[in-house]
């Protein structure tokens, strides 16, 4: 057989490495049809003399860089996935600019059969290298995928420990970014690290409806080819699956209204797709400052932000229910670090 079929939780080994296909090389291209698919506004990725002002020259947007290097796991690690459950341990480790070559590889790190004995959990570290080798982005997630022969043995359990939150020494801030200029006129917004106080919630406020159209485009241009997202026989009710980055994506550009200082996302703490998304849902975003830190760049902190998205029907500052479990109408919930003025 030729053609690939895709790993099944069979398949998978502890400490194995798999090396993806395909290289892919980024130019400004990719910048323009980012912007164009979400509302992004982030002055740093906006313009390169704002960039250029903070110390950069014209780095792609960060999410750019998560959304290609995921695209090359998922014909190994989520082609037969039933849900993309969780993300941990992330973090930006450089920037990358236009024409820089990324190559991703993971590392099996855990593995747990369900009690259907159907599916499985399949935990990777994946990293994205540029074409110097350098690492870029580094972070764990984890997937239930389903098994191919459900009368496979179930592999022995192996379940990682991995850390609630990425330490903040361990941010990797860009060399050569700082704040000590900053054009807050610019940027759109004149809040400061120092304007915001742990445990503070704010409404993003604006709204924005899923279109099939953008979300297939999105979908495309990372080269995902998870068939949940293409092929609508895929599922019983005939609808294709909206990609999970495509939401944090339109969240995070969202999220402008409000956060517009929090530049650079450097690190992932944690993550949830709540709930699947479809064409036509309208999504809301808020978030919740969760912690604040220097850094040893001039006049650059980094602020730790819960980022919800939901549907209408979910209100502002809801996320679960006296029961624990989430409301109806949330959809993610993500746990980042960004870089802020001080």
């Amino acid at each position: 057989m030729k053609t690939n079929p895709g790993r099944f939780f069979e398949d998978y080994r502890v400490g194995e490495t798999i090396h993806h296909a395909v290289p892919r090389t980024l130019f400004g291209g990719e910048k323009a049809l980012y912007h164009a698919l979400y509302p992004a506004r982030h002055a740093l990725y906006s313009s390169d003399r704002f960039a250029a002002s903070c110390g950069l020259s014209g780095p792609l947007d960060d999410l750019i860089v998560f959304h290609t290097v995921f695209g090359k796991t998922v014909p190994d690690i989520s082609l037969n996935a039933v849900a993309n459950l969780g993300y941990g341990e992330g973090r930006w480790l450089k920037p990358v600019y236009p024409g820089d070559t990324l190559t991703a590889t993971s590392q099996v790190i855990g593995l747990k059969q369900n009690s259907n004995g159907k599916t499985g959990v399949v935990w990777v570290r994946t990293t994205g290298r540029n074409g110097e080798g350098d690492a870029v982005l580094e972070y764990v997630r984890w997937v239930m995928v389903r098994k191919g022969n459900v009368e496979a043995p179930a592999p022995d359990t192996v379940v990682p420990d991995l850390s609630d939150v990425v330490a903040p020494d361990a941010l990797a801030v860009p060399e050569g970014l700082t704040f000590a200029d900053y054009d807050f006129t610019l940027a759109g917004e004149p809040h400061r690290l120092g304007d915001y106080e742990v445990g503070e919630q704010i409404n993003h406020v604006d709204r924005v409806t899923i279109e099939e159209a953008e979300h297939m485009m999105a979908t495309r241009l990372w080269q995902n080819t998870a068939k949940v997202h293409f092929d609508a026989t895929n599922r019983d009710d005939g609808r294709r699956l909206i990609y999970g980055g495509h939401v944090i994506s339109m969240a995070r550009a969202l999220s402008f209204n409000g956060l517009a200082n929090a530049q650079m996302i450097v690190g992932l703490n944690a993550g949830s797709h709540v709930a699947p998304c479809f064409s036509g849902d309208t999504i809301s975003a808020w978030s919740e400052v969760l912690d604040k830190a220097e850094t040893p760049a001039p006049g650059v902190g980094a602020i730790r932000l819960r980022l919800v998205a939901h549907k209408p029907e979910a209100e502002a500052f809801a996320l679960k229910g006296d029961d624990g479990k989430y409301l109806p109408g949330v959809l993610l919930d993500l746990d980042y670090w960004a870089l802020m003025p001080i």
